[in-house]
């Protein structure tokens, strides 16, 4: 049995791949590489879409109509809301004593945890149990804390007018007065939260190149002028990050104000209130106005959205002011660039580039000439 193999013509070229069928893989390819990203983080967009957008478009809905906790979707009614709370004296209290905790809690939790960061990055021993050890605060439940440190602030009985009475001041009016109702306050937020910055800020300075930290000693530095000519100048972008997210979650601040007393209001006369808690009472108060309650939400929204425009200027504005990165001179640009002594920008600089060229030339003619027919 033979078999019989036909071989193509001696010098012919091989068959030539499809034109089309190479265009469509370079695009596939092309897609690939510029859709792969987006491919990658869609789901989260996708859930944010689920369980955010349609709740926020949800809530404007409800803001706009007449809409009762037990009688349910009214009429339409526009801005009424917005403009009812507005006019509300307890809608600005609420707002000044949100803005007031925050300030209160998040300028000391911030500087508080920049300098256990600074102390815990340093070569201690048993680092890792005090880099855990300051996160165990953020383990407890904030109700948990908030009833802790409401007895603590009690204005009988607490530990802290005890400790007052010891060392020969008078009793505070925790519960009473505006400004300590909100030093109480920002106390528990602190103890929470600043174990949690505080890793922030670690994991920044440990990004740190140690040379500059190096450079700096060569220099004379000591560890404060270190700390604030080197840490902080480099922890810029972090430092608003982290004032920005404070600012956010500050302005939502519920559960401490709500448990800081036995009856939940902010306070007989509103002294500590928060914007969020003004929600709660009137979508499920007396009132149980979810349309109201709604206007609240959108506007505070609308503060969010606004803190969250300010952190994208803020950080545009650092990203430039960065170092600028030096210009790239392209190898034809160089190649073409004169380098005899005609363009020499002084007469000496003539005269060194016309030192340095004559033995090349010398050279060049010894060259030629060994290389010359006789």
């Amino acid at each position: 049995m033979s078999v019989t193999i036909s071989l193509p013509p001696k010098g012919a070229a091989p068959d030539a791949p499809d034109p089309k069928r190479i265009a469509f893989r370079q695009k596939l390819g092309r897609w690939d590489v510029q859709l792969s990203p987006y491919l990658y983080i869609s789901p989260f967009f996708i859930l944010f879409a689920l369980v955010g957008l349609f709740p926020l478009a949800y809530t404007f809905w409800v803001s706009i109509h007449q809409w009762n906790l037990i009688g349910g979707q009214g009429k339409l009614v526009g801005l009424d809301n917005y403009t009812y709370v507005i006019g509300q004296p307890q809608f600005w209290t609420g707002l000044r004593n949100t803005f007031s905790i925050f300030l209160l809690s998040g300028v000391t939790q911030t500087l508080t945890a920049l300098l256990l960061a600074a102390v815990l990055d340093q070569n201690i021993r048993a680092k890792t149990f005090w880099r855990m050890g300051v996160l165990l605060p953020y383990v407890v439940a904030p109700v948990a804390v908030g009833v802790i440190f409401s007895k603590m602030f009690a204005d009988q009985s607490g530990l802290i007018n005890a400790l007052l009475d010891k060392v020969g001041l008078g009793p505070i009016a925790w519960h009473a007065e505006v400004i300590p109702s909100h030093i109480a306050i920002a106390t528990m937020v602190n103890f929470r939260w600043t174990g949690y910055i505080t890793l922030i800020f670690l994991a920044a300075m440990q990004a740190i190149p140690r040379e500059v930290y190096e450079a700096a000693l060569l220099d004379g530095a000591s560890r404060a002028r270190q700390f604030f000519s080197v840490t902080v100048p480099m922890l810029r972008p972090t430092i608003i990050f982290v004032v920005i997210t404070n600012t956010i979650g500050g302005l939502q601040i519920f559960d401490e104000p709500r448990v800081f007393d036995q009856t939940g209001q902010g306070g007989s006369d509103r002294q500590w209130m928060t914007i969020t808690m003004y929600i709660y009472e009137l979508g499920w108060g007396p009132q149980k106005n979810f349309g109201r309650a709604a206007a609240v939400s959108w506007l505070l929204f609308l503060i969010i959205i606004a803190v969250g425009i300010l952190n994208f200027l803020i950080t545009k504005r650092i990203a430039s002011d960065g170092p600028k990165q030096p210009k790239v001179v392209p190898a034809s640009t160089a190649a073409s660039t004169p380098t005899s002594a005609s363009a020499a920008s002084t007469p000496a600089d003539a005269v060194t580039s016309a030192t340095a060229s004559a033995p090349r030339a010398r050279r060049g003619v010894g060259s030629a000439s060994e290389g010359a027919p006789s």
